[in-house]
């Protein structure tokens, strides 16, 4: 019973740590680091109250440290997945009865433990598994994660207060249920808040979980799932499990009580999802709720007033951090003809300066790319460009996985603004830039909105305001999330929300009230007090 009505006021977002030399941080971090490699890790799935060894072990390796073991964890199959949703089916009655103060408590409970005594082991589970450098990592899998815990409270409470009007005599409220059935998550490598946020935003809801992580983020998801744990989320609430893709969908797909999916990974296989469902739909007992952020092919917009220097920083930062694996990742650039000199030695100077190699050398800023398949896939756009005479490479172009999966940063210039590295989704180290005429800028306008089918980021670096606004204007529909005069990647819970929409998503933007609806069945309830007695109205009464 609520005896009260709980406020969850905005949170502050929470500070990014610096890392420098001599730092508390940075030498509990590079502890932790080595405490995370002397161990070999047995991961096993939590499936209801239980840990699931099946015996079938998948070894992990840092990316940039292919001969290092960290452990393994446990592969599941189809009856692992029928497990799953079985104990999501059976948690779910109780946890919907919670009260929601008491939900709220154990996602901010773990929002704090993250933030003081797991954050060296949040980060330097990604740093190791996802190769992140410390920084890269700080403000992914401690920040943003803490933020979409903290704020998601706070837009759930909003949500819960808005209530319609109630004429006299009656009383009009609105309740807002998690959906009927059980949620699946299935979340990426490349953010560890992703994985974090995408199953707790619908838990939190009230609703419960199914959860497959990519397996190359096995090593960091299973980390907060002993959070969670920790912080007394019930069992079933959040099932988490390590199967390929096929499995997962023959079970889930095919459950009646399937009540959603939140995905984040690529247009194809997310398409194929929803064709999937569309085909099952008279299976289910309400229609899924279908969530999803996919590819991108995110642009820099330069125009002749931009100043070379931001430029040139928003093109290494944007393309480069996280060796490009970003979804937001600045992966082409229109660069006008009075800037494209002073910009390429720009970055070239910037990328000969970059230090390479493993995480554990706090001054390397670039590291591995995730696995060999995504290390084959850039070499083959590299290689393209390489021996194309419609393009030049600027900088970079080497590749080496003798070690670990390491990637140069490449700089292309492409002389036909729909090369193929101008067009298609790379996810690494890549950049290609367009050189235009200045006097073009409206047409390469036109050149930025239909060259990909993605519209996820995109930014305009201009010291011209009327530039700034025409751009904003003419790419209103090429990117759900758009910056000017700054680099397209970096949003910030409760600041940014992200999304976007054409084939980058369904734009329900993550950290904001928006994403939150989507888990929720709103149910209105009328009472009225003196309920009449007569179903005759006045006007039916003789003059």
């Amino acid at each position: 019973m609520n005896l009260g009505y709980f406020n969850y006021p905005a949170p502050v977002n929470e500070p990014v740590l610096g890392y420098g030399p001599g730092s508390k941080e940075k030498e509990v971090l590079k502890q932790t680091l080595q405490e995370l490699k002397k161990t070999t890790h047995d991961v096993p799935m939590y499936i209801g109250g239980q840990e699931v060894r099946t015996g079938k072990k998948v070894t992990m390796h840092p990316p940039h440290e292919i001969a290092h073991t960290l452990g393994f964890f446990h592969a599941g199959d189809e009856s692992h997945v029928q497990q799953a949703i079985d104990a999501a089916l059976q948690a779910k009655a109780a946890w919907a009865a919670v009260s929601w103060e008491n939900r709220a408590a154990i996602f901010l409970k773990a929002a704090d433990l993250i933030a003081t005594k797991y954050r060296s082991y949040m980060n330097g589970t990604t740093m190791l598994g996802q190769s992140k450098n410390a920084y890269q990592a700080e403000i992914d899998s401690a920040c943003e994660i803490i933020d979409f815990l903290r704020w998601n409270v706070h837009f759930l409470s909003e949500i819960y207060r808005q209530q319609p009007i109630s004429s006299p005599g009656v009383h009009n409220r609105l309740e807002y249920r998690p959906l009927e059935g059980f949620v699946l998550a299935i979340t990426p490598f490349n953010f560890t808040a992703i994985g974090g946020n995408l199953p707790t935003s619908a838990a939190m809801c009230g609703n419960t979980v199914v959860w497959k992580p990519a397996n190359t983020q096995v090593f960091s998801a299973q980390m907060f799932m002993r959070i969670l744990k920790e912080a007394g989320l019930p069992d079933g609430v959040i099932n988490l499990i390590y199967v390929d893709g096929p499995a997962l969908g023959k079970v889930c797909f095919s459950h009646p009580d399937f009540a959603g999916i939140h995905f984040t990974g690529s247009t194809g296989v997310f398409n194929a999802i929803w064709k999937t469902i569309g085909e099952n739909i008279s299976r289910y007992r309400s229609y899924p709720r279908i969530v999803g952020e996919t590819g991108g092919k995110d642009f820099v917009l330069a125009h002749e007033s931009a100043d070379p220097d931001v430029l040139a920083t928003a093109l290494l930062r944007g393309a480069f951090e996280f060796q490009g694996q970003k979804c937001s990742a600045a992966s082409r650039a229109y660069i006008p003809e009075n800037l494209a000199a002073a910009v390429k030695a720009k970055l070239i100077e910037g990328i000969n300066s970059f230090k390479m190699g493993t995480v554990e050398n706090f001054s390397n800023f670039i590291n591995a790319v995730i696995d060999e398949k995504s290390f084959d896939k850039i070499q083959s756009y590299i290689d393209k460009a390489k021996n194309d005479p419609k393009a030049v490479i600027w900088a970079g172009g080497k590749c080496d996985k003798s070690k670990g999966y390491f990637i140069e940063p490449t700089v292309i210039e492409a002389k036909d603004p729909k090369f193929v590295t101008m067009c298609e989704e790379i996810f690494g180290p890549v950049l290609t830039v367009y050189v235009y005429k200045p006097s073009e800028f409206e047409q390469v306008l036109d050149l930025v909105n239909t060259t990909s089918p993605y519209a996820l980021t995109g930014s305009i670096i201009s010291k011209d305001r009327n530039a700034v606004e025409l751009a904003t204007d003419r790419l209103r529909q090429a990117a759900g999330n758009f910056y000017i005069n700054d680099k397209p990647t970096g949003a910030v819970v409760g600041q940014q929300p992200f999304g976007g929409a054409r084939a980058s998503g369904t734009n329900d933007k993550a950290g904001s009230i928006l994403n939150l609806y989507r888990w929720l069945s709103a149910r209105t309830i009328k009472e009225t007090f003196v309920p009449p007695t007569d179903y005759r109205y006045p006007f039916l009464s003789q003059e």
